[in-house]
């Protein structure tokens, strides 16, 4: 549970507070239950498998978007993770400190910073995305596995939707 009133009990009461104002109550359940559900996953997985090596979700993902693209611009670390570039600038500091990746000069642009990891970033990747994946899988386990890709698909449209207009 998120805060001190179950999922249930919100939305009663919201129902209770605007239940006379002309509103799109199914668009406000999907996006507010999305909303939920990003940050109680988020959450789970910073409370177990990240909080083992010490990684917030933004450290993780800093790692995942630099193992899956390396070497990679800091600004497109930024753009696939989400975050502010200062944001970004901290994290890379750390993950830099721990051994864990390497930030150097672009070879085509000097203004542009790479980043790559290091051996010890690899190897952390490798042992960490199995143990990540078993809680995936423990986040997917309530959904009827012939229903998880349409489950995905839809995720997909309302990012791809969203994206499309900012």
């Amino acid at each position: 549970m998120a805060g001190p009133h179950t999922l249930g009990e919100t939305e009663r009461q919201v129902e209770a507070r605007l239940g006379k104002l002309p509103l799109d109550y199914s668009a406000m359940a999907v996006a507010s239950n999305l909303f939920r559900a990003a940050n109680a996953v988020r959450n789970h997985f910073e409370r177990t498998v990240l909080s083992e090596n010490n990684l917030s979700w933004t450290a993780f993902v800093v790692l995942w978007v630099t193992w899956i693209w390396e070497p990679i611009e800091t600004r497109q670390i930024a753009l696939e993770g989400g975050f502010s570039k200062a944001t970004l600038t901290g994290v890379l500091s750390t993950l830099e400190g721990r051994g864990w990746l390497v930030r150097r000069r672009s070879g085509s642009d000097g203004r542009l910073v790479e980043v790559s990891l290091t051996n010890a970033g690899r190897e952390l990747m490798v042992e960490l995305f199995p143990a990540f994946n078993l809680q995936e899988q423990h986040i997917a386990g309530p959904i009827d596995p012939t229903r998880r890709d349409e489950l995905a698909e839809m995720l997909r449209v309302i990012t791809v939707g969203v994206e499309s207009r900012d």
